[in-house]
């Protein structure tokens, strides 16, 4: 009865915290000010200032987490809306996708290189484009550290959502299906919810990307491991 207490406690935490994130965003219009960063922070404040253990938060946490899947099944509903154009651009769709994840793996690969990251770090790292549920369980498959992952995810996609708007501009992207592609294969739910607020179009485009980017890693990954 305690663990469904607190479980319950840190769940409307969370969600009163992501609230305010929201309002932050809104009042402040930086895109760095992402509610997702933003409340993370807060959290880890408060439980840092209180003392509360991580394995305490994750009671709750774990129950937000399991429905992270579902959730990302509304992104469907501009899918749908748009498939006509997806699938009139389905090659050049499936060609940007592969190309971003091999971008992904190479650039991973060089820089823990580079930087002689070892080894476990390194095999958290190559899911961090395809959303959360599907990294988790491409590094259970790989043996690395969800807990790497799951923020290096969060962080790709937070990233991805703020400089998306600046790169298509300043490199002239025109074409909806493009700008979907590059956000989704690259920054997952989090860019794709910024690529929603850009245009249905781009939005159903980079929903696509976020499903075939996140099947061909997990075959990569069944593949390679």
């Amino acid at each position: 009865m305690t663990n469904i207490i607190i479980s319950i406690l840190f769940i409307l935490l969370t969600i009163i915290l992501y609230k305010f994130s929201i309002y932050i965003n809104k009042k402040f219009k930086n895109t760095f000010l992402n509610p997702i960063l933003v409340s993370a922070l807060i959290i880890v404040l408060i439980l840092k200032i209180f003392n509360i253990p991580y394995s305490e938060y994750y009671k709750g946490g774990k129950v937000i987490l399991s429905g992270l899947g579902p959730i990302v099944v509304v992104l469907a509903i501009p899918l749908y809306r748009n498939r006509y154009t997806i699938l009139k651009n389905f090659i050049p769709i499936i060609g940007g996708i592969i190309v971003s994840i091999i971008t992904t793996f190479v650039s991973i690969i060089l820089l823990c290189k580079l930087f002689k990251i070892d080894e476990m770090i390194f095999l958290s790292l190559l899911s961090k484009s395809v959303t959360t549920p599907v990294a988790i369980e491409s590094t259970k498959l790989l043996g690395g550290n969800e807990a790497i992952t799951v923020a290096a995810a969060i962080i790709t996609g937070i990233i991805g959502a703020a400089i998306a708007p600046i790169i298509m501009k300043y490199g002239k992207i025109k074409n909806n299906i493009a700008k979907g592609i590059g956000i989704g294969a690259s920054s997952h739910a989090i860019g794709t919810s910024k690529a929603v607020e850009i245009n249905e179009e781009v939005g159903a485009a980079s929903s696509v990307a976020i499903g075939v980017t996140g099947f061909l890693t997990i075959i990569a990954v069944i593949i390679f491991s």
